[in-house]
């Protein structure tokens, strides 16, 4: 069966944030702020391996506000720690899902004046 927009995404944001994959990776999957919010996001390291731990996906969970939206979480283990992400897809008229945004728990990248 094919896995789920979630499942992927999920994977994807894991691997740029833990610094297995460079954000310019997720280009294409993004729109919006949601590659600057990447970008400043794995800029802190935040999901790096610590101890020799590689962090994984445990679980992901969504809601659909609507049809062509899905928000989601996944819980990000690495040894005993848990961490959440949080993210958000929404459904392109080129019938693709993208990333319009990113948080993990922690301090938020700082709005601008564009937002």
């Amino acid at each position: 069966p094919q896995p789920r927009p979630t499942d992927r995404f999920a994977d994807l944001l894991l691997a740029v944030l833990s610094g297995q994959r460079p954000v310019h990776s997720m280009l294409r999957h993004t729109v919006g702020r949601a590659y600057d919010e990447l970008a400043w996001l794995a800029e802190r390291g935040p999901l790096r391996a610590t101890r020799g731990t590689r962090p994984v996906v445990r679980d992901i969970g969504y809601f659909e506000p609507r049809p062509g939206a899905i928000e989601a979480f996944a819980r990000i283990g690495a040894g005993d720690q848990l961490r959440a992400m949080a993210f958000r897809l929404e459904y392109g008229h080129d019938n693709r899902w993208r990333c319009t945004a990113v948080e993990l728990g922690g301090p938020r990248m700082p709005c601008t004046d564009e937002d």
